[in-house]
């Protein structure tokens, strides 16, 4: 500031008034002042201002999986209203992994994040009683985990699980494969626990990782085990699953049926449309968001839980039903 000031020919106070969005003495003062910023170069130190003003402006957001689209979504999702704001958001991608999640989410902390959304990849809590500890606010997205009070922004989607298991069950499939995500996950739990209640006996559970490979890998036991259906607890593992079953011939929904948790804008164009249950991405991405600047300006949101929707389309056979 000081080389701005003594290349314009004004004070250091000065500078820091354009800078800061106040009125210079006059416009000519300022257009000097902004002339000289753009000939030397200058950029304000982010982190020697956060020092003095106890904020940086900036929201952490670590998520599982950022080839994920639902996480991508996600996130574009938070950056839009957190820009709307005026706050910016650093991501940080866990790549599924409670190893690298906490590693970002302590760089996070040490750039000095004003606040921190974070999926957690497991069930563990000690990473979120470490944040909490700290004093900066959390805000938990699309998963929990045990003994959490932070506030969490979620999506049930408890009753498009019970309503898919019904039209399954009601179009006579006895022998349903459910490729469930990790058990040490809220979601992955949560979701089979649903399903697999509503389909009684007729279920049949391998658990994926959220990964496409492993949704090929447990679609080809389910498949050799004999199901007529298949629901997949995710989109990757989707992705996976129904590789498989082109791999073998096999067609949808005469041969065996598909359904997925999560839709993409993709699914509706295949041949034939995939049955989702589908989630308020963007809705849960802007929630968080403001869930986590109302903490940071002090006051206590309540938990978000938005509702996923089954959206019927023909993978499932619906139009035979």
């Amino acid at each position: 500031m000081k080389d701005v000031a003594q290349h314009a020919g004004v004070s250091t106070a000065t500078v820091s008034r354009v800078l800061n969005g106040h009125a210079a003495p006059t416009p000519e003062t300022r257009e000097r002042v902004l002339a000289a910023i753009e000939e030397l170069g200058y950029r304000p130190n982010a982190l020697a201002r956060s020092l003095r003003t106890t904020s940086t402006q900036t929201l952490g957001l670590v998520i599982s999986d950022l080839l994920n689209p639902f996480f991508a979504e996600i996130a574009r999702a938070v950056e839009d209203e957190a820009r709307s704001h005026g706050y910016c958001v650093v991501i940080g991608n866990a790549d599924e992994s409670a190893e690298q999640e906490a590693t970002y989410v302590r760089t996070l902390l040490d750039r000095r994040v004003d606040g921190l959304l974070l999926c957690p990849a497991t069930d563990d809590p000690s990473l979120v009683r470490e944040v909490s500890a700290g004093g900066v606010p959390l805000v938990l997205l699309d998963r929990t985990v045990r003994g959490a009070t932070c506030p969490v922004v979620r999506a049930d989607g408890s009753e498009a699980l019970t309503a898919l298991a019904r039209r399954l069950v009601g179009a006579g499939h006895s022998r349903i494969g459910v490729i469930a995500g990790p058990p040490n996950t809220s979601t992955g739990r949560e979701r089979t626990d649903v399903l697999t209640g509503a389909l009684g006996g007729v279920a049949r559970v391998v658990h994926g990782d959220f990964r496409q490979e492993s949704g090929s890998q447990a679609a080809a036991k389910l498949i050799d085990d004999g199901v007529t259906a298949l629901v997949v607890m995710d989109n990757l593992m989707g992705l996976g699953a129904l590789g498989e079953i082109r791999a073998r011939g096999l067609q949808i929904p005469h041969d065996i049926a598909l359904a997925v948790f999560d839709d993409q804008p993709w699914f509706p164009l295949l041949d034939p449309p995939i049955t989702v249950i589908a989630q308020p991405t963007v809705e849960m991405g802007r929630a968080a968001a403001r869930s986590l600047l109302a903490l940071i300006n002090g006051q206590q949101p309540d938990d978000v839980r938005l509702t996923a929707k089954l959206v019927l389309r023909g993978s499932c056979g619906e139009a035979e039903l």
